[in-house]
């Protein structure tokens, strides 16, 4: 595989668009702002959501759809959840069988309650679409940096996976196989959920007892809607379950966590998201997660609580006394 297109100009899209440049004889990022891909073949630095880190040469930038898809081999997409639908409605005319699809995107469509890897299933019928999932702990900051990093990448296919990986594998870009993309994506999806709820510990004042035990029931949670829908629990104890729900839980880079430590120092849900440049993906998330939960009918405490924070107007510290004052039961 010599040809890569990364759909989506972001932070994530623009950092593995440097990271896999040595990868591949050629590379098109698309970025939807057209301004800010301009400045970005003149200035080989996308300002807008990933400043201070050089675009290689290699990297080809465009805002327009068709050019970034032509001919590539590989597409790997990065947009933001809610839009993934229909930027794919808008690549159809330029897809075709022999296409490989990566997604790096950690969400869930609202409305739908789909992962990303069946919405892009989803939108065309015409032919069989060759989808892996891509997950795991990562900061765009840090990969951009060229900091060793570890990722998963997930479908039932295993030669599909392994072409992936020997693609997309280099000296500080490690991929690891997995058959289980329910997992992968499930575990992807609702750490952000988890890590507002850890924004709103620290916010708060708590300390690391509390976030400790805030990450490892969230992992309990996640792994029981995970497993209830079909996905294996030993997915969501590896990099793109315990690992990226510890990345997002507690490191200074997570949105999310910057969420819940907004709201539990008093600011208002729409004054953060709109302070904000790049989509903290647990908002929806939480309000799918939600709908997942009772579907498959799985507690998830946590989730639940951080639903009724954000769309319920439930204070902070009311939604921590709830899970506190939960009945007392077995591990």
């Amino acid at each position: 595989m010599k040809r890569l297109a990364v759909i989506g100009g972001g932070a994530w899209g623009t950092a593995l668009s440097i990271v896999l440049a040595p990868r591949f004889e050629r590379v098109r990022l698309w970025v939807y702002e057209e301004d800010v891909a301009q400045r970005m073949q003149a200035n080989r630095e996308n300002d807008a959501y990933l400043p201070g880190f050089q675009v290689p040469e290699r990297v080809s930038v465009t805002s327009d759809l068709r050019i970034a898809l032509e001919d590539a081999e590989v597409v790997l997409s990065v947009m933001p959840s809610h839009h993934v639908r229909r930027v794919y409605a808008r690549m159809l005319p330029s897809l075709t069988e022999s296409m490989i699809f990566v997604s790096a995107t950690k969400g869930l469509e609202v409305h739908t309650i789909l992962r990303m890897s069946e919405i892009i299933r989803s939108v065309d019928g015409r032919f069989p679409l060759q989808v892996a999932a891509l997950s795991g702990p990562t900061f765009a900051k840090e990969v951009a940096r060229g900091e060793p990093t570890a990722l998963v990448v997930a479908s039932p296919d295993d030669d599909l996976n392994r072409r992936i990986q020997a693609a997309f594998s280099g000296p500080s870009f490690r991929l690891y196989t997995s058959p289980d993309p329910i997992g992968v994506e499930i575990g992807g999806a609702i750490k952000n959920v988890i890590a507002i709820g850890s924004g709103v510990i620290h916010g708060m004042g708590f300390g690391h007892n509390v976030t400790a035990a805030l990450i490892t029931r969230g992992l309990a949670e996640i792994t029981r809607l995970a497993v209830a829908m079909g996905g294996r629990a030993q997915t969501l104890a590896g990099l793109a379950g315990l690992g990226d729900l510890v990345l997002t839980c507690t490191g200074e880079l997570s949105r999310n966590r910057m969420v819940g430590i907004e709201l539990a120092r008093g600011r208002k849900l729409d004054e953060i998201v709109g302070s904000m440049r790049m989509v903290a993906e647990g908002i929806k998330t939480t309000d799918a997660a939600v709908e997942l939960a009772r579907r498959f009918s799985v507690e998830m405490p946590i989730t639940e609580q951080m639903y009724q924070m954000l769309y319920h107007a439930v204070s902070p510290r009311e939604a921590i006394q709830r899970l506190m004052e939960r009945s007392l039961k077995e591990e």
